[in-house]
């Protein structure tokens, strides 16, 4: 089951039908994408994930991922991808305190407010108005108490070498 591709869908107020048609797919096919029964093509990945405003990779991480889920599993490193309206399209690893479920299509604001947040929002902005990587040291005020990142941003582009996001790989520091 593709919960996160559930919520999703309901969190846009979309319906199965509204999404199979615009993403010119049968809604059957849609629902069996859903359901896990089915896998899309990267066609139809692609076609669905413009209609939500995710990236359609997240469809084939379970099978791109493996060999870089051993690598970082259990690791203090916290890997995304977030759209130019700073909204997340893909994550890897998240802090406990966080459910993957619930972090797509958000903003960082949307999920809390608080010092670290408002850093982390200005340094994707920065990478996405610059197109420039950036590097920054942020706490983040979480369950264990106060936890430092190092944090590096940079620009995610598309085909044409316009910048469509920012992609962010943070490290959790000894403090």
């Amino acid at each position: 089951m593709r919960n996160w591709l559930i919520q999703l869908r309901k969190e846009k107020q979309l319906t199965q039908q509204q999404v199979s048609k615009a993403a010119h797919i049968d809604r059957a096919y849609y629902a069996q994408i859903e359901s896990g029964t089915r896998n899309p093509s990267m066609a139809v990945a692609c076609q669905i994930a413009s209609v939500l405003l995710i990236n359609p990779s997240f469809f084939f991480s379970e099978i791109l991922s493996e060999p870089f889920e051993l690598a970082l599993a259990n690791s203090p490193i916290v890997v995304a991808h977030c759209d130019v309206n700073l909204r997340y399209t893909w994550m890897f690893n998240p802090h406990p305190d966080f459910d993957i479920n619930q972090v797509l299509g958000k903003r960082d604001d949307e999920l809390d407010v608080n010092d670290g947040v408002i850093a982390l929002m200005n340094l994707k902005q920065t990478v996405i108005d610059t197109g420039q990587t950036v590097r920054e040291r942020i706490s983040f005020p979480l369950s264990e108490g106060l936890i430092y990142y190092e944090v590096f941003g940079q620009p995610l582009f598309n085909e044409n070498k316009e910048i469509i996001g920012a992609a962010t790989a943070s490290t959790q520091l000894l403090h």
